[in-house]
């Protein structure tokens, strides 16, 4: 009835169910506050929030189009 293929799929789903219940988890909130954490103590780095300075802007233009 069930072929060699099904059995061994359904072995490693098995063993993939027991690797992710011995997995320590980590609470939502904790890793939330984590998270804020990171993000304050990184906020003067952030090209987000701080800026990009326009002479160290990679995107930026350095010359001007001039049509004729």
């Amino acid at each position: 009835m069930c072929s060699n293929n099904s059995i061994f799929q359904a072995q490693k789903l098995v063993d993939q169910y027991r690797v992710e219940a011995n997995m320590e988890r980590v609470e939502i909130s904790l890793t939330a506050a984590a998270l804020v954490q990171y993000c304050e103590d990184h906020r003067h780095s952030d090209p987000l929030l701080a800026g990009i300075a326009a002479s160290s802007n990679p995107f930026k233009d350095r010359k001007t189009c001039v049509l004729l």
